[in-house]
């Protein structure tokens, strides 16, 4: 029989029996621990011993001692059959989603609120499971990332539906005006939509300055009473940067209060029925069978539970 015939013959029942035998020194205390006959791991070992050209044993009545060509054959055996236990391992984590890749995509500050703490509790209670985040515009999270499988999830504000997809409504978080130290509105407790009238509103067009803009314009119907809109092409740190510096005022939400700019304070913004705040909601596409996403959104659901009952 031809090399590669016999090797392909080689069953990993037989690696096992030869590396437990070697560990204990018997083919009958290997039975035992194997819960099969002595006949049977004795004739499969002589099989294996036949495939390979080998004596893998030196037998005797005191039990069994490995050959010297033994020695070097039950290295690679063990090695092989840790190898195959890790897979089997792997794979039977990433089925229950405890294992495997997790690609979320997210339109919302990591500097602080729910959903840094949200990531924070997935990777402590399953830290096998690789997160890949991306950060976009929330269009692009939902119409481009989200439907070619870029990422599994889509973390973003508001509740917009899409073809294919689920959504879970989560977190929301209260509206601020951030302001310069020295604004005139920095003396006020207080603030409301009617005040920023004539103000300079500076927004960013990479984060969440459309969804922002949104809600001022659904707060503030007559274009006459809105503040003066800046839009420009930075991230929400720069706008803050230049709220700081005098360059006008920004909008932010609360998880937006863990980076600190000097000379930076926050005020938080009302109208009649009190503190304005902004919804937060996950949406993924329904044929994702991915089991990582399946624990990320039971977590979710854990988490959050009066948005998703």
């Amino acid at each position: 029989m031809k090399l590669h015939n016999r090797i392909s013959t080689i069953s990993l029942p037989q690696l096992r029996c030869a590396v437990v035998a070697a560990d204990e020194g018997s083919f009958r205390r290997a039975a035992e621990v194997l819960l099969v006959r002595q006949s049977t791991l004795s004739r499969g070992i002589r099989q294996l011993e036949h495939l390979i050209g080998i004596s893998i044993f030196d037998r005797s009545s005191g039990g069994v001692t490995a050959t010297t060509s033994g020695r070097g054959f039950l290295r690679h055996a063990r090695s092989i059959l840790e190898q195959i236990d890790s897979l089997i391992t792997t794979a039977d984590r990433t089925s229950r989603g405890e294992a495997g890749q997790l690609s979320i995509g997210f339109r919302a500050s990591l500097s602080a609120g729910n959903l840094r703490a949200t990531l924070l509790d997935f990777r402590q209670r399953i830290p096998s499971v690789e997160l890949g985040l991306i950060e976009m515009s929330q269009t692009r999270l939902l119409m481009t990332a989200l439907r070619t499988g870029m990422i599994d999830i889509a973390i973003i504000t508001g509740e917009a539906l899409q073809s294919n997809g689920v959504t879970l409504p989560l977190w929301s978080e209260r509206i601020l005006l951030a302001l310069a130290e020295s604004h005139s509105l920095a003396a006020q407790e207080t603030i409301y939509w009617t005040d920023l009238r004539g103000e300079t509103l500076l927004l960013s067009q990479l984060e969440q300055g459309r969804e922002l803009e949104d809600i001022l314009i659904s707060k503030l119907v007559s274009s006459e009473g809105r503040p003066r809109i800046e839009r420009h092409d930075v991230s929400g740190d720069t706008i803050k940067s230049l709220v700081s510096l005098g360059f006008g005022i920004g909008l932010v939400t609360e998880s937006d209060m863990g980076t600190n700019f000097s000379r930076l304070i926050y005020r938080e913004l009302r109208d009649g029925t009190g503190p304005s705040r902004i919804g937060y909601s996950a949406h993924w596409r329904a044929e994702n069978d991915n089991p990582a996403l399946a624990s990320f959104l039971a977590l979710l659901r854990e988490r959050y539970p009066s948005a998703a009952s």
